[in-house]
């Protein structure tokens, strides 16, 4: 590339991008060729499900149990074989409800039939037998035997979904159940190999391993940052951590609910409204244990509402039980193991609960309780999960589910919660009960991420910050509601003293109105920078705020913005720096894609704006060109036409090859170094096209993770 770019008139012709042919496989990832080399037959791809699924009403693990069995491979011929295979059993054996008589009919002729489907138990004490009922055959009182119940203690509780071998055999005595039970199959795996799991996971840098859980939940890692992809996998904590409670509130449509559903046979997802005290823990009139006993999870979907009807005595003995793992039944205390989930939809934004009320606003009076709220270990905000879209579902290859599902089981018996504590110690404020959560979330966070124990100082830091986020966002939340309990400074110190507080995202974003009953918090920081807008803050600063620039007194030093953060924009970020320049230098080699187009025209545009029009400006732009000759086409074209349009705006654009490899920063001519850590490639992609607010303004993205440092060449 020579110093300046060749805009020639051949190489601004368009090219459009070919498209992949309609069903095509998908191409293997470097990534999927090693998951399926350190763990064959127990991981499957992922968009088969859809697949095979059809109008089957079955959970995600029913369909990969059976994927598992036939398509756990990467040749395309097995798999195709494999789905074949999958669809010929749920079109003969899965038991659709409005064809039950049609299946009562096969039973019937061929004397012996295998159906899918979902089967609970209960005890006739009259009789002295236990009874099965089929949910989609729609039959009831088959005979199954004590050790057939032994075996599966969850048949008697929600049931669960099995591959059966029905008899029938019809006889004169009216009060005979003609239904006989031949064979029960749970679908869930029975055993597999830890150890090996241990070493596959040796195998995978951390990065390929947050991918592969990712996509073992079903979606492309592609369309996920760090931070998102952690909220995502605090999802499944609960599956691998004993006695975790844990809450999400947010927007409809984020998939709240969609894991503890479908992603594994030892959860259990109820409705909030349908649950009542028998029900979840025990049933005094015949002492049947309830849910708390037989699942590893209970989750409450639809938990929101605050015009919502409560029992309190289900509020009371649930209170108990999340703080010490035990319920009572009369004179006596039983325990359980059950992790409790609550999810719900918020129906206003952040900024205005953190106003009006707290992040709690939305949930039932009995639940806006601070004695109740302190058991919750974590908070994830939901508000900062997109919206699931259906590019966002992954092709690659995932662990089956009833695998995965298994490993985290097993690892409920471990207690990782002390392994930060080579690196760090936590504030020694923090409360019994605070820590308590912490630590139960990096537990599961080292058990999902690092089980075989091999993790730096640095990957031991990231997760315990964000055990410590999600409790502190609990605990701020309480603070408003209970003015007795005493602030907490959360954070964290090295070995070597030095001390490293952890704030929220909202924290950092709206001050004004997260300190709204403390402003001596936000008048103390206006003493010491100036005034506050929420905006650009560093998760783990000490200062929630950042200064607004006054006159000429800018902000010299560094800032970090953290992901998914909001209220960012080069109105603030850059142009309180760039105004009166009269010549301008950006380096950023990464000037290729449409996006970053977009990002520099927005830039070059604020420009333009602040500018008298009578004025000129030069802008050199530094950057490198696509080595691929399509795509560098491409690129010219998109470079010539921002020239174009720039020197309308009174902009004169100049382009040339960047000698400084990644680095990306911008020089002005009146005295200003900015180091761009990411370039201009700040904000996430915008999928909702010109209907996302996010496309009109800047600061209703969300951003990347990323720094930037102010630094004064000439005073």
């Amino acid at each position: 590339m020579s110093d300046h770019v060749d805009l020639t008139e051949a190489a601004l012709i368009e090219q459009a991008p070919e498209e992949e042919p309609a069903g095509a496989v998908p191409e293997l990832t470097a990534l999927d060729r090693k998951i399926n080399a350190h763990f064959p037959g127990a991981v499957v791809r992922k968009d088969l499900v859809k697949a095979v699924k059809g109008n089957a009403i079955v959970p995600s693990y029913v369909l990969e149990y059976l994927l598992g069995q036939f398509a756990a491979s990467d040749d395309e011929a097995t798999i195709q074989e494999g789905i074949e295979k999958v669809r010929r059993i749920l079109a003969e054996h899965y038991v659709h409800r409005n064809e039950s008589e049609l299946v009562k009919s096969k039973i019937r002729e061929k004397g012996r039939f295998r159906i899918i489907d979902r089967v609970s138990v209960t005890l006739n004490e009259k009789d002295d037998v236990y009874q099965a009922t089929f949910a989609n055959v729609g039959i009831s009182g088959v005979l199954v035997d004590s050790s057939t119940v032994t075996a599966n203690q969850k048949l008697l509780v929600g049931g669960v979904w099995c591959l059966c071998d029905i008899e029938y055999f019809h006889s004169d005595d009216a009060r005979a159940v003609p239904w006989i039970l031949g064979r029960l199959q749970p679908i869930q795996m029975s055993s597999f190999d830890y150890a090996g799991y241990l070493d596959a996971r040796a195998e995978f840098t951390t990065d390929e391993w947050i991918d592969l859980l990712i996509q073992s939940i079903g979606f492309n890692p592609e369309m996920f940052g760090r931070r998102a992809k952690l909220l995502q996998l605090i999802r499944l904590i609960p599956f691998v951590e004993r006695n975790y409670n844990l809450v999400e509130l947010g927007p409809k449509g984020t998939g709240k609910s969609h894991i503890y559903s479908e992603f594994s046979p030892h959860g259990m997802l109820i409705s909030g409204g349908e649950i009542t005290v028998p029900k979840l823990f025990v049933n005094n009139a015949n002492g049947k244990i309830g849910l708390v006993g037989y699942w590893d999870v209970v989750a409450f979907d639809e938990f929101a509402g605050k015009k919502k009807r409560t029992d309190k005595a289900l509020v009371d003995i649930m209170k108990n039980y999340m703080a010490n793992k035990s319920f009572s039944r009369g004179v006596e205390t039983l325990g359980a193991e059950a992790s409790m989930v609550f999810v719900g939809n918020t129906s206003h934004t952040v900024p205005y609960m953190l106003k009006h009320s707290d992040l709690f606003d939305e949930l039932p009076e009995s639940y806006h309780d601070s004695a109740y709220l302190d058991r919750l270990h974590f908070y994830i905000p939901g508000w900062e999960i997109d919206t699931i879209r259906g590019e966002m579902f992954s092709s690659g290859y995932g662990f089956v589910v009833d695998y995965i599902a298994e490993v985290l089981k097993s690892m409920r018996n471990l207690d990782y919660s002390d392994r930060y504590q080579r690196y760090y110690t936590l504030g020694s404020d923090i409360s019994t009960r605070d820590r308590d959560g912490i630590h139960k979330t990096f537990s599961g966070l080292m058990k999902l991420l690092y089980p075989h124990e091999q993790a730096s100082a640095q990957e031991i830091e990231e997760i315990l910050r964000f055990a410590i986020e999600g409790r502190k966002r609990v605990k701020g939340q309480i603070l408003r509601m209970d003015a007795t309990m005493a602030t907490v400074k959360f954070g964290y110190q090295s070995l070597a003293g030095e001390w490293t507080a952890v704030t929220t995202l909202e924290e950092d974003e709206y001050p004004r109105h997260y300190y709204r009953d403390r402003p001596d918090a936000v008048e103390e920081i206006e003493d010491l920078v100036g005034p506050v807008v929420p905006a650009p803050a560093a998760a783990g600063s000490e200062k929630a705020v950042v200064p607004v620039p006054v006159k000429d007194e800018l902000y010299q030093g560094h800032r970090d913005f953290v992901e998914n953060q909001r209220g960012v924009s080069y109105e603030t970020l850059l142009m309180p720096y760039l105004r009166g320049a009269s010549e301008i230098e950006l380096h950023d080699p990464y000037i290729r894609m449409n996006h970053q187009g977009r990002n520099l025209v927005e830039l070059l545009a604020l420009i333009a704006s602040a500018k008298d029009p009578a004025d000129e400006v030069t802008f050199k732009l530094f950057t490198l060109l696509e080595t691929d000759p399509e795509y560098q086409k491409r690129q010219l074209q998109m470079i010539g036409q921002i020239i174009q349009g720039a020197a309308q705006q009174g902009i004169k654009l100049d382009v040339a090859k960047d000698p400084g490899g990644h680095d990306r920063w911008i020089r002005t001519d009146n005295g200003w170094r900015i180091n761009l850590g990411r370039g201009l490639d700040i904000f996430q992609k915008q999928e909702g096209g010109w209907f996302d607010f996010g496309s009109t303004r800047q600061e209703f993205r969300q951003v990347r993770a990323f720094g930037v440092t102010y630094i004064r060449e000439v005073d």
